[in-house]
């Protein structure tokens, strides 16, 4: 049995995934933005082995969590789960971010690159991120006018990048990308088409099985199965830009 932090897992799908790797056997640890979503947690999942609590739109609440995850001890995988979704207006963080990337792109990084490594990472991305471009020149929105829909479909292509620039520089961890279909959850909405049995399967899959279709890094899965991904998140030269730009403004650089 493994041992798995989820990150955004209070409600929605990082939840469903933690509720399945539970019944599994599997050691669960929980991450609530503020101490009421965690209470909530705690109560959809007593079993869970443990709840972070950090707002980690910030940079420092990004810092923190990953310090708690370490204190907690070592994860044979990570989930990274956490998201707003593509409906959002434009918000700022007190770091002068915004919101969208903060949490969508930037605390993926963080927490990468601070909670110690483990045997497998596993990335959300979205069927948005298809035709996304990564808009690196202008990742801030200081150019552009401000649009939610695309924003978050940046910020799911970042994920998938990140996945593989992690896999190309840590041969030694399975980190892997995937999009859970259109669900009707509530950053999906309740109209959305997909099948809400299948959207928490492949993460938890990702995370734990022994299949050797699940054996792999570098790859994008849709419903247990590889899919191409934006041909533009296995650009290496894009995904050191993406890791350049992510380590500058958090100030944490991601271990070779």
């Amino acid at each position: 049995m493994s041992r798995i932090f989820v990150s955004g897992s209070a409600t929605g799908l990082g939840l469903m995934a933690g509720e399945l790797l539970a019944s599994q056997g599997h050691q669960v640890v929980l991450h609530a933005r503020n101490g009421n979503r965690a209470e909530d947690a705690r109560r959809a999942l007593p079993q869970a082995e443990a709840v972070v609590v950090g707002d980690i739109e910030t940079i420092a609440g990004a810092k923190d969590v990953a310090a708690q995850v370490n204190s907690l001890g070592h994860f044979g995988a990570v989930i990274h789960d956490a998201a707003v979704g593509y409906r959002e207006g434009h918000r700022v963080t007190s770091d002068g971010l915004p919101h969208v990337f903060a949490i969508n792109t930037l605390s993926a990084y963080i927490l990468t690159a601070l909670i110690e490594r483990p045997k497998k990472l596993v990335y959300l991305s979205s069927g948005m991120h298809h035709h996304a471009q990564t808009s690196l020149d202008d990742i801030l929105w200081k150019k552009r006018r401000w649009n939610g829909s695309q924003a978050y479909a940046e910020s799911k292509l970042h994920d998938a990048m990140l996945a593989f620039a992690v896999s190309r520089r840590w041969p030694e961890v399975l980190s892997n990308a995937l999009e859970p279909g259109w669900v009707p959850t509530k950053m999906g909405g309740p109209g959305a088409p997909d099948d809400m049995d299948q959207a928490h399967l492949t993460q938890a899959w990702l995370a734990t099985s022994d299949d050797p279709k699940a054996q792999m890094t570098g790859k994008y899965f849709y419903h247990l199965k590889r899919m191409a991904p934006n041909p533009q998140a296995k650009d290496p030269e894009l995904q050191d830009r993406l890791i350049a730009i992510c380590a500058e403004i958090s100030g944490v650089a991601l271990p070779r």
